[in-house]
């Protein structure tokens, strides 16, 4: 279990994303350690009481795996219409809908109302790109904070 970087609070999933008790993002604050919640300095990099380094919320999130916020959204924006941001981004559903939608908005263009489908999920997919890259789509599929 992990505990909130911002008040201390454990958190009650290895799976939340925000801190029931602050409200607080996952990995947000300089508080206390993440890993036995005991409070530290601001500007400790290592926490005196378990020995876990104690760094910033990207470079935790770059070291973990974490998914780039700038490529998320740069794929959303270009290529956004067939859902490869979703795909990068653990979103699987959400990320065939819009292939589908596409594919049968192509198939359907010769009649015309395809092309209707396929610029609104273009304008969908240029939408959840922006969302990205300004932070209002923050974490993955898994719940993970994307990293800077």
């Amino acid at each position: 279990m992990y505990y909130c970087k911002h008040c201390g609070t454990q958190y009650q999933t290895d799976e939340a994303v925000i801190c029931t008790n602050c409200g607080a993002p996952k990995g947000k604050g300089v508080n206390f350690c993440h890993n036995c919640g005991k409070p530290v300095e601001p500007q400790a990099v290592v926490c005196m009481n378990c020995g876990v380094a104690l760094n910033g919320a990207s470079s935790v999130a770059a070291a973990n795996g974490a998914k780039s916020k700038l490529a998320a959204g740069l794929l959303g924006i270009f290529l956004g219409t067939f859902g490869v941001h979703n795909f990068y981004l653990g979103y699987t559903q959400k990320a065939i809908i819009q292939l589908v939608c596409s594919i049968v908005g192509l198939i359907l263009s010769c009649i015309g109302i395809g092309v209707l489908i396929v610029i609104g999920i273009e304008i969908w997919g240029l939408i959840e790109g922006i969302m990205i890259l300004t932070g209002k789509i923050a974490v993955d599929g898994k719940g993970e904070p994307l990293a800077d």
